[in-house]
């Protein structure tokens, strides 16, 4: 599991959390609830790393909603700082641009 991946899970147990605007901004244009989210957050699997992110190491996680089908989330934590976990985006994914698993990018 993605180092990036376990801080965050670290820091949702205790809390400390934040979603960013944009993140809200994509919530809302993909109809994804925010506690489907975070339901589905401890199941998530990593799907790419991005440890040099301009601003703070994030990840890309696929989830399921409440009724199983894919989203794809990008967590992160703010550059020069251990807290908190940040939401940064949430969208479902577009079948032709993602593996049948949507976890890998289509060529």
């Amino acid at each position: 599991m993605s180092k990036i991946f376990q801080q965050v899970l670290v820091l949702i147990g205790h809390g400390e959390l934040r979603i960013s605007a944009h993140g809200y901004d994509e919530l809302a244009e993909d109809g994804i609830l925010v506690k489907e989210v975070m339901a589905g957050v401890e199941e998530g699997v990593v799907v790419e790393d991005y440890p040099g992110y301009p601003k703070g190491p994030c990840v890309l996680v696929l989830q399921r909603d409440a009724g199983g089908r894919p989203l794809h989330v990008v967590w992160g934590i703010p550059k020069g700082k251990s807290s908190p976990a940040v939401l940064v985006t949430a969208y479902r994914p577009d079948p032709d641009r993602w593996s049948d698993d949507f976890l890998r990018r289509r060529e």
